[in-house]
């Protein structure tokens, strides 16, 4: 019975190292970047290690969106975020939706968009963020736009929307939740 009680111990003491060393180490900024901006009200967010103990891949889960968030509310955490990271390197960040995983960012373009955070075009970041989105057999989730200004615009803008959809609106909608 003795080992039985130390070996459940054992169990409940790592599970909440575990706990603490994910907070620590990335939902803690995921925190800090929900409470810097009274814009991201309504959203839930959890950042974790995948699989709680994988150190370089993490995933940023969308839990919850408010009917009064956009978007651009969503996309602006998450650049808020990887503000918050920029210091620390990955392999790969994916994009999960309550616990569904369905995108992939490499791990040197999240840490790109941490750092250019205070000094990128916001508009740019949006334009060209989806080119640089993996579904999550590490296929391109979405092409790279050539032609006319204009036509290229539109066409990005269009991927960027469409990745919201696939990211978590579709859900939503089809849950009747928002």
């Amino acid at each position: 019975m003795r080992r039985f009680v130390a070996a459940i111990a054992a169990l409940i003491s790592a599970a909440v190292v575990v706990a603490v060393v994910n907070y620590a180490l990335v939902h803690h900024d995921m925190r800090m970047a929900i409470e810097s901006d009274d814009r991201n009200s309504g959203l839930v967010f959890y950042a974790y290690h995948e699989n709680f103990v994988v150190p370089g891949t993490i995933v940023i889960d969308l839990r919850g969106v408010s009917v009064t968030n956009s978007q651009a509310d969503v996309f602006r955490l998450l650049l808020q975020f990887a503000a918050k990271q920029k210091d620390k390197t990955y392999q790969r960040v994916i994009l999960a939706f309550r616990g569904d995983p369905r995108f992939i960012l490499k791990g040197e373009y999240f840490k790109k968009l941490g750092q250019e955070y205070e000094t990128q075009n916001p508009v740019y970041t949006m334009r060209t963020f989806s080119e640089n989105v993996l579904n999550v057999d590490g296929m391109p989730a979405f092409g790279a736009w050539t032609g006319g200004f204009v036509g290229v615009l539109g066409k990005q803008m269009e991927d960027f929307t469409e990745l919201h959809h696939r990211w978590y609106i579709r859900s939503l909608a089809h849950s009747g939740a928002k």
